[in-house]
């Protein structure tokens, strides 16, 4: 009796691990338009100059959107369709420049700029804000030719 019990037990199991089994699907879940766009959005089109490929119109990047989709359904990572299309078009493609080769620049001036704009400014209003000392209006002054000052003070003194 035990042995019925168990052997049917067991064909039970068995029955509901097959039917998970069988229950798969052969074929990989199709990519979402989503994925497809989040890699697209990382994508520039070759043929137009400075459109995102997720919302370029043209015959061309529809064909490139569902080939982004292929690869994705193939199992393809993301890093991977990027290469691919930079591979076949060059860096140009890719929405972020790599930081290799000239393209650093695009990396490091920026920030160079601002910092050295910033230092300007510091320096600028660090000096507008300390008063002059009468020792350099002084030396102002002295620095005037006396026939300059002359002339100057007797403009004044006709107002």
């Amino acid at each position: 009796m035990k042995r019925i019990f168990f052997l049917l037990l067991l064909l039970l199991l068995g029955l509901f691990l097959t039917g998970n089994a069988l229950a798969q699907d052969s074929n990989p879940p199709k990519p979402s338009d989503d994925e497809i766009n989040a890699i697209a959005k990382q994508l520039y089109c070759p043929v137009c100059e400075n459109i995102p490929l997720d919302v370029c119109g043209t015959q061309a990047c529809a064909q490139w959107r569902d080939l982004i989709q292929q690869k994705l359904a193939a199992g393809w990572t993301e890093e991977q369709i990027k290469q691919y299309f930079v591979d076949q078009y060059g860096d140009r493609v890719l929405a972020t420049p790599p930081a290799r080769g000239f393209n650093w620049l695009v990396y490091v001036v920026p920030p160079l700029a601002i910092l050295g704009g910033l230092f300007v400014l510091y320096r600028a209003l660090r000096t507008w804000r300390q008063p002059i000392s009468q020792a350099e209006e002084a030396e102002a002054s002295a620095a005037l030719p006396d026939e300059y000052v002359a002339r100057l003070e007797a403009e004044l003194k006709k107002r």
